[in-house]
């Protein structure tokens, strides 16, 4: 329990808060609003901050979707917006039905929770089980941002080949089998790792190495996309503008992300936010330089992805270590994660988003140097939270508790949803709905257009009617068989509508050309 100190020594007018009534247990499962107040239990300020950190962890998850579709192709730009939308109502209503009992049930065993909660059941005012400062009703909302947010993350390894109905299925079933597991034993008390000494303060393991890792197992099942490993997908990011955006609500959001796991309005929850923000800007600033060496230019989506490996490289020990390790932790994200996004090609996977490489390897990085650099005077900061540290307070074995824990988590996540994959990928065969990959066509014409039917941006219709018309042009020339080609001076281009030769008149008037210089397409940027 949260230690608030003696006040029995101050003046009236002195004290800050009026002191709470401890919840006894005696009433009905969950509290019975009939007989008793049950808001007597619980400080109005810590719930009025886990509502706040519930809504900032919520708006990442559209932060996800945003990072993600201005990384992709724009012909697959919707489709990953859309999926983190899903990941959202899907998950949620999961965690209603038996997600929040598989993670926080009362009576969980080492591994996995009971069904006591099913649909909410007795989800009222009793403490949580992770800090009785907060009761299990608002415990459950925010930690159900927390899951939705992990499967927003692992399910943009389908970006550009994979169909979207089964990757919905997939939500849910992952959800249950691997998130709600994990989550169990590295923050619920009964949990193995908890019980070992794990320290993993906002979900290094149970959100991002377990993201990470069921990512690669998916990208692993679908396989490349067409033309990996060719000039046909060495692009550029299609729209850097909806990164930036991403990553200023990732970053929003984060602070009510660590900060929020604090599960109170306290100096530790301070500490979190000031220790986030620092890693995050490190971060990003080592990510940059790397690229400026290597390119000679200042990258923007280097910048934000170095943004991203800083948040998700602290999250684990955001509530544990003092600011000067923040550095550190910026550092080596901004730098691991970076040349991290090297190993699909030693792997030989298309994670064509680099989820692995930056919350994967991220996800490690985080936890093992929480095990160097958490601090016990950082987590009594809380006023009751007792830790043994890590190696700055002389603990050399809390490195191996995290290294034991990280290695359970991304094994688990990786076999689990390999397994779940296939499972699907076999029962594909018999039932089409269930089919992983879109087909080579579907592929090439996008997953915006053959799954959705809607567009990121109007110009990709006009594209879509272009190749439509060349297409039908060809076939007639194919039927009618060949024909002399006119003299070159009189050959004109086929341009799309509003787009003129090297040289025309917009006017309509003759072309303005040097001598001996033909007509081109200046179309701009390549349609994809």
């Amino acid at each position: 329990m949260a230690a608030r100190g003696n006040t029995s020594t101050l003046p009236v007018q002195s004290q800050n808060f009026v002191p709470l009534i401890k919840y006894n247990g005696t009433t009905a499962a969950g509290g019975d609003s009939l007989r008793q107040n049950l808001n007597l239990f619980y400080e109005s300020g810590d719930i009025s901050w886990m509502l706040a950190s519930t809504a900032l962890v919520l708006i990442m998850t559209p932060g996800v979707g945003f990072f993600y579709s201005g990384l992709a192709r724009r012909k697959s730009a919707l489709s990953l917006i859309w999926l983190s939308a899903m990941s959202l109502a899907v998950v949620s209503f999961q965690w209603f039905f038996w997600g929040f009992s598989l993670a926080f049930s009362h009576r969980a065993s080492v591994f996995v929770g009971a069904l006591d909660n099913i649909g909410f059941r007795n989800v009222l005012a009793q403490p949580s089980v992770s800090s009785d400062r907060i009761p299990d009703l608002i415990y459950a909302v925010y930690q159900g941002m927390f899951a939705s947010l992990t499967v927003a993350i692992a399910t943009g390894a389908v970006a550009e080949r994979g169909r979207l109905v089964p990757c919905v299925v997939f939500m849910f079933v992952w959800t249950t089998l691997v998130y709600d597991p994990i989550a169990c034993w590295t923050w619920n008390p009964a949990g193995w790792s908890y019980k070992l000494g794990g320290l993993d303060f906002a979900g290094g393991t149970p959100v991002h190495i377990a993201s990470g890792f069921a990512a690669l197992a998916y990208s692993f099942v679908l396989g490349p996309r067409e033309g990996h490993g060719t000039a046909a997908l060495n692009y550029r990011p299609h729209n850097v503008t909806f990164i930036v955006i991403g990553t200023v609500l990732l970053w929003f959001g984060w602070f009510g992300f660590n900060a929020g796991s604090a599960l109170a309005a306290n100096l530790r929850a301070v500490m979190a936010a000031m220790v986030t923000n620092l890693s995050a800007s490190i971060g990003g600033v080592t990510w940059c330089l790397i690229d400026f060496r290597l390119e000679k230019k200042w990258s923007v989506v280097g910048f934000c992805s170095g943004v991203v490996a800083g948040l998700v490289c602290i999250t684990p020990g955001s509530g544990f270590v003092p600011p000067w390790s923040a550095v550190v932790y910026g550092v080596l994200a901004g730098a691991g994660c970076n040349y991290a996004t090297k190993l699909k090609f030693y792997l030989q996977c298309d994670d064509a988003l680099d989820i692995f490489a930056v919350h994967g390897v991220g996800g490690i990085i985080g936890n093992l140097l929480t095990g160097l650099f958490a601090a016990d005077y950082i987590a009594h900061l809380d006023g009751s939270t007792i830790i043994q540290g890590g190696w700055v307070n002389q603990n050399y074995r809390q490195l191996g508790i995290q290294l034991a824990d990280t290695v359970a988590g991304a094994a688990w996540s990786f076999a689990v949803s390999a397994i779940i994959l296939y499972a699907m990928k076999l029962l594909g065969i018999y039932l089409p709905m269930f089919r992983l990959r879109a087909s080579a066509e579907e592929e090439e014409l996008g997953i915006d257009d053959v799954e959705i039917g809607e567009f990121a941006y109007d110009y990709v219709e006009v594209d879509r009617d272009i190749k439509a018309m060349s297409m039908d042009q060809e076939k007639e020339a194919l039927l009618s068989g060949p024909q002399p080609a006119p003299p070159m001076e009189h050959q004109q281009p086929i341009m799309p509508p509003g787009i003129a030769p090297l040289g025309a008149n917009p006017t309509g008037g003759p072309m303005n050309l040097p001598p001996g210089v033909t007509p081109a397409f200046t179309g701009g940027a390549g349609y994809v």
